[in-house]
């Protein structure tokens, strides 16, 4: 019994240790584990039909009034919100993944940019196997003449724009030592990220849950990531 009491609090120990050491790493962990348990029990909120009457409800409100082919709001705001939806493609993302990682190189942080490349790639392969698992059909009530090949949930748009932008935005607030440059620069990605997901509902491509879980998957990976670039760095100074 005192071998495991022992045990026990040498345990104790070096998890409070590890807390003083290590709080933002903590932090992130601990809201890495809740996004990815809000990410399950949306799942099963989606798949056993309990999200259907709000994903509905909010999908005809964003329509005008008798016609669910046209979007709510002028023509210009349609427009817009194509291009918002345009950032979270995959053209657009890989343009700035790629240019990111070349001037990440120039400037002699190549760890750096090998780690954003595994971690999108690694990402795109998940979000891909996501897809395919639920395999949930896009939305039926309203027509839209945007072209898709994937299935629904959760939507790659919403879950690769909050992974992209997001450890774009934590690698070039690192560069940053002025914490309201920081902040400016977290803030941008995170409005960017929402932007697209919003659009994505507007469009009438996705349903809200599906945005949602983008949302919920893709910023859970980033900080996987990020904690993994992390410890990398604590290992290697130790």
């Amino acid at each position: 019994m005192k071998h495991i009491q022992d045990r026990a609090f040498k345990t104790g120990g070096f998890i409070i240790g590890h807390v003083k050491r290590h709080p933002l790493a903590v932090g992130m962990a601990l809201l890495c584990w809740f996004l990815v348990a809000s990410l399950w029990e949306l799942a099963e909120d989606v798949f056993e039909g309990d999200s259907r009457e709000i994903d509905t409800m909010i999908l005809h409100k964003l329509r005008a009034p008798g016609d669910l082919n046209d979007p709510l709001g002028p023509r210009w705001l349609e427009e817009i919100m194509r291009d918002f939806t345009a950032l979270g493609g995959i053209a657009i993302l890989t343009l700035l993944v790629v240019a990111a990682f070349f001037y990440m190189v120039m400037v002699r942080k190549r760890r750096e940019g090998i780690f954003l490349l595994c971690a999108i790639g690694t990402g795109t392969v998940i979000t891909n196997l996501l897809k395919a698992g639920f395999d949930r059909p896009r939305p039926e009530l309203i027509p839209s003449d945007a072209i898709v090949y994937t299935a629904s949930f959760p939507s790659g748009h919403a879950m690769m724009a909050a992974l992209v932008y997001l450890t774009l935005g934590a690698l070039l607030a690192q560069t940053q030592s002025n914490y309201r440059l920081k902040s400016y620069i977290l803030a941008l990605c995170i409005f960017i990220t929402l932007l697209v997901g919003v659009s994505r509902i507007y469009l009438g491509v996705h349903w809200p849950s599906d945005v949602l879980a983008g949302w919920l998957g893709g910023t859970a990976w980033a900080l996987l990531c990020w904690l993994a670039l992390y410890y990398f760095r604590v290992f290697r100074k130790n």
